[in-house]
């Protein structure tokens, strides 16, 4: 689904050259959902947006879905991420003057979809977000965390392939915060590949698998772990 090999990302100006990824390798399969964790400044927010395809690379390869995006023009990355990425902000980063409906219908306008699928695919969402009966409710009309939920119903009505979520619970409480990640868990379970950035251990500690990144590179901690204990099994029986 997600396939980074040696990435790099280098920011450059007239005085200064800043590594912000380092050979990052990360592979997300399929249905997988993955939590990304590591300190301010780690190279997450990068990461995520190029594999948004928000932003390019410097070096590397990036492979979404069996595409090759090196080389690709800004139109043909438009449509790829709209097709198969949606994304959920901490933010939330719903337009104050719309509507429930109406934010989630704004990305799918985009793709010229007809308007009865539309809207088909709004309610659906919204419903599946508890949210069925608020889609005329503005965004200053709800808490937080049901402009979070409205937020990945926004991002649900477009079919992702992959979800890409940005410390989807920064700005929730504890109680919203476990109930925002079990609405996760449940659109995962439906086969949706996400991958989530959380400085949270506890909500990063639920996802199937945990990366961490550091200096631009990134450690598989659930990996690490089962290779420690296996070199200790076979020195044990040497």
């Amino acid at each position: 689904m997600l396939d980074m090999r040696q990435v790099t990302k280098v920011y450059r100006t007239e005085l200064v050259e800043t590594h912000a990824l380092r050979s990052l390798d990360l592979q997300v399969a399929e249905g997988e959902f993955v939590a990304v964790t590591g300190p301010s400044g780690s190279g997450k927010t990068t990461f995520l947006n190029i594999a948004g395809l928000l932003e390019e690379f410097t070096g590397g390869e990036y492979l979404l879905d069996g595409v090759n995006i090196k080389g690709l023009n800004d139109n043909a990355r438009s449509r790829l991420r709209n097709e198969k990425i949606g994304f959920i902000f901490q933010g939330f980063n719903l337009i104050p003057d719309l509507n429930l409906f109406d934010n989630c219908d704004v990305p799918l306008r985009y793709r010229r979809m007809p308007a009865n699928e539309r809207k088909l695919r709004i309610e659906d969402a919204l419903g599946m977000v508890g949210l069925g009966s608020r889609m005329k409710h503005y965004p200053a009309e709800l808490s937080g965390g049901q402009q979070q939920r409205a937020a990945i119903a926004r991002a649900l009505a477009g079919s992702p392939r992959l979800l890409l979520a940005d410390e989807p619970t920064g700005n929730l409480d504890s109680q919203m915060a476990r109930s925002v990640m079990e609405l996760l868990e449940d659109i995962n379970e439906q086969g949706t590949t996400i991958v989530m950035v959380t400085h949270d251990p506890e909500l990063a500690a639920r996802a199937q698998r945990n990366v961490h990144i550091v200096d631009g590179m990134a450690t598989d901690l659930s990996v690490a772990p089962a290779l420690a204990r296996a070199a200790h099994a076979d020195a044990t029986t040497a």
